[in-house]
């Protein structure tokens, strides 16, 4: 058989083990799969799982073997047939790993036949306890998981003092008085999850405050599926004192008689051993022989000294009872953790230590992959930001501690998206792992080095120089050394690759600025390298965070804005090659109330920051067909035709088809008087869903433009396949066709490149006569631009068609 997993790892396992492959064939086994299933491993090798099965649990297992391969974990519970017949119920469990390229099924299967037993033994118990309920003379009660009382005998209401109708609104809490409520809420779900039974003495508060010592027998049960706790209690105050040596004595051999899972001993008032059951001598590793010649020095290893152990041992003599996790040397020299119950106990004049130890490795070992999930980015095995944040805490503490500045680096990797598309996010990955190593390697012991997620890397200096230009100094030259490990070339898989950070830098001295304002501060200087060309280090400026502020503000008016109607739309006429009016572009203005007309470019970008540019959109969407319709009316504007801009996050808006449509249907406009006019980077997010929107609303009638053709990344193979009707030359390219070759080059191959796709071409900013002859003489024969007219409001611009006046546009009788 195949053996990708250590024979030694296999064959320590507690169950059965096995791999399959997508087959159902057995490729890994342990010895203990051929021992309970008698066969052999030829057996075995030529068997496939279902054999092994029978009726529906053989349907089961099938079922889960593909919904292992499909999802990759599952979890089950089955008969399992061995060869010489013998039934044993198994709980298993699977998981999908990928080996040699291929996926295979990981397995272990546990034995479960005595929790099956224990629940037989439940069910008989729930019924007898049923009768005991309304003949027993003890106080049972039932509590579900919570603790709260579900029903209750009346010997139990009268051991309380409460009636029927009060005792069904109680709390465990509310008469425990051993416990504080969350102990005890923790302790009845562990009861219950645990289905322990057991019997232990406690105190109860009467409904008239006296307290009551009472003695407790309770199980953890299941009723129709539903968990509960099920005790009885007895009044055992008079006799307590009198019954208590036989109390300790019936619950110890009640104790090594009933938890054989765990190791109980007994230790007299010096630790030496008075006697152990079978259970913590396997667990330690000794005989009976030997643990009764033992001393609990001998295995205890918390306590740096003898000494220290036994003065802790004296003390929990005397305080009756405690819990804690402890480390237990065994023989053999290994240390397990191990969690102890202990009670002080007194025998004809003598003291005992009574302890339970139950092996929690296991457990702590979990934990600590828990605390690994929990701390660190599973990618890098760098602090994840809830450390960061932990660890810059601790970082302010020591700067307000011994005066020194620290820093906090905030790194963005340079054009990482555009990586991860092109070579795929496997080699992305390995970037941000080979980043995180040199990042590490770059940093002095006691820095921080965390990965925020993405590409997004924080660095925290601390104990930097007492003045705060040395410390500026000092983090200069780090960064710099950061820049330059990360410029180096990375060998990743079949790539050599180059990769530039960003890096945003903050100086801290004590509590002056708190944890999350540090990390907001240096991003917005990362962001600031960012804009200033990409790998570049950049320390943070106060003037930014007035600039962020100013841009909160707007976006609070922004909202305002859409509610008080403060919106209004400016028209640019667009003209064809004899100056004749073709139609207008909608340009959106802002009215505002304080500052006057506030142009897009201000609050556009913090309109998209804040998704409101959504909404406004499909105001000014409804507010052309709207215009559309009016124009319909009048001969000298009926066939005007209007372009609208679309933002990338309005187009891509699911309802974004059938807001157009809606906008047009309720409107009465004609969809072919209706442009949309779309950018090249709208348009290349999504290609495929851009071509359905697209033909979806060609149906209509509605045409499409190409903003800002040639600034992006235009190419004849997504172009030819985009339904458009028009592309627009970007004014930038207009503005020096006379004076620059280059320039002029540019346009006239936008040209012929409309030309050869059967597109129009239209240009914008013409703002001089020698431009439009260029564009006129060369093939493009529509214009806009301020040779025309700048952008107007809607009543200056219906005035150029008023009582059919104007068939031509000219700049001299125009705004």
């Amino acid at each position: 058989m195949d053996n990708d997993f250590s024979n030694e790892l296999v064959e320590s396992l507690p169950g059965i083990f096995y791999v399959l492959d997508s087959s159902g064939r057995f490729l890994q086994w342990n010895k203990q799969l051929e021992t309970v299933l008698h066969c052999s491993s030829e057996e075995i090798a030529r068997s496939h799982p279902l054999d092994f099965f029978e009726g529906d649990d053989r349907i089961l297992i099938e079922k889960n073997i593909r919904k292992v391969f499909e999802i990759g974990d599952t979890v089950t519970e089955a008969v399992l047939v061995a060869k010489n017949g013998a039934r044993i119920p198994y709980h298993f469990t699977g998981h999908r790993i990928e080996r040699n390229g291929q996926h295979v099924l990981v397995g272990l299967g546990m034995d479960i036949s005595e929790r099956h037993h224990i629940q037989r033994e439940t069910a008989g118990m729930l019924r007898r306890n049923q009768i005991l309920m309304k003949t027993s003379i003890d106080g049972i009660h039932i509590l579900d998981i919570d603790g709260n009382v579900v029903e209750a005998n009346d010997s139990f209401c009268n051991l309380l003092g409460y009636t029927q109708e009060e005792v069904i609104h109680l709390n465990v809490a509310d008469w425990d008085r051993r416990w504080s409520r969350e102990e005890l809420r923790q302790r009845t779900r562990n009861f219950i999850q645990e289905r322990a039974q057991a019997t232990f003495e406690t105190l109860h508060c009467r409904k008239d405050g006296t307290l009551i010592d009472v003695e407790v027998s309770a199980s953890g049960i299941e009723i129709d599926g539903q968990p509960y706790f099920f005790a009885s209690s007895r009044d055992i105050t008079k006799r307590k004192r009198i019954e208590q040596k036989n109390t300790v004595l019936m619950r110890r051999q009640q104790a090594l008689m009933n938890s054989a899972l765990e190791g109980i001993h007994i230790m007299d008032d010096r630790g030496n051993v008075v006697e152990a059951n079978d259970t913590y001598c396997l667990m330690l590793g000794y005989t009976q022989e030997e643990m009764a010649r033992l001393h609990v020095s001998d295995w205890d290893v918390l306590c740096s000294s003898r000494e220290e152990l036994m003065d802790r041992f004296n003390k929990l003599i005397r305080e009756g009872s405690a819990l804690f996790e402890s480390r237990q040397r065994r023989k053999d020299g290994t240390v397990i953790e191990v969690e102890v119950s202990t009670s002080g106990i007194e025998i004809d004049g003598k003291y005992y230590l009574y302890a339970s130890s139950r092996d929690i490795s296991g457990r702590k070992q979990a934990e600590q992959q828990i605390h690994q999930l929990a701390y660190y980015d599973v990618l890098t095995n760098l602090p994840n930001r809830r450390l960061l944040m932990d660890r810059l805490h601790q970082a302010l503490a020591v700067s307000a501690r011994n005066g020194q500045h620290g820093a906090v680096l905030f790194l963005d990797l340079d054009h990482f998206k555009t990586l991860n598309d092109s070579k795929g996010h496997d080699i992305g990955d390995l970037l941000l792992i080979e980043v995180a190593k040199r990042l590490s390697s770059c940093v002095r012991d006691g820095d921080t080095v965390a990965r925020l997620g993405g590409d997004e890397f924080v660095v925290v200096l601390e104990t930097l120089s007492l003045s705060a230009g040395d410390a500026a100094r000092q983090v200069e030259m780090i960064a710099e050394k950061i820049r330059a490990a990360l410029n180096l070339l990375y060998q990743l898989e079949e790539y050599t690759l180059r990769s530039t950070p960003s890096i945003g830098i903050v100086l801290f001295h004590g509590h002056q600025e708190a944890p999350d304002d540090l990390l907001k501060h240096a991003d917005m200087a990362m962001y600031q390298a960012k804009t200033s060309g990409r790998n570049v280090i950049h320390f943070y400026d106060s003037a930014m965070q007035a600039a962020v502020e100013a841009r909160a503000g707007m976006a609070d008016e922004l909202h305002l804005a859409i509610e008080k109607q403060q919106f209004c739309l400016y028209y640019q006429v667009q003209v064809d090659g004899e100056r004749r009016p073709l139609g207008a572009e909608i340009l959106l203005r802002w009215n505002h109330p304080e500052r006057g007309l506030v142009m897009p470019a201000q609050f556009i970008p913090v309109a998209e920051e804040i998704g409101l540019i959504v909404p406004i959109g499909f105001w000014v969407l409804r507010t052309a067909c709207a215009q559309l319709k009016a124009w319909q009316h009048d001969a000298s504007t009926r066939d005007l035709t209007l372009a609208v801009n679309v933002s990338a996050k309005q187009f891509r808006h699911t309802d974004f088809v059938a807001e157009v449509q809606r906008a047009l249907v309720e409107s009465g406009a004609k969809p072919s008087h209706l442009k949309l006019e779309l950018t090249e980077s709208t348009l290349l997010e999504n290609i495929d869903d851009a071509i359905a929107k697209m033909r979806e609303l060609k149906l209509l009638g509605v045409s499409f433009s190409l903003d800002d053709f040639g600034t992006g990344y235009s190419s004849l193979q997504y172009l030819k396949r985009l339904p458009l009707d028009q592309i627009k030359i970007d004014q930038s390219f207009v503005a020096d066709i006379i004076t620059n070759p280059n320039g002029a080059a540019i346009v006239l191959a936008i040209i012929a490149m409309g030309e050869a796709l059967e597109l129009d071409v239209i240009a914008e900013g013409v703002e001089t006569e020698a431009q439009q002859y260029f564009l006129n003489k060369h093939g493009c024969y529509a214009f806009q631009g301020y040779l025309f007219s700048k952008p107007v409001p809607l009543e200056q611009f219906e005035g150029m068609f008023r009582a059919g006046k104007q068939s031509h546009v000219h700049s001299s009788a125009l705004p």
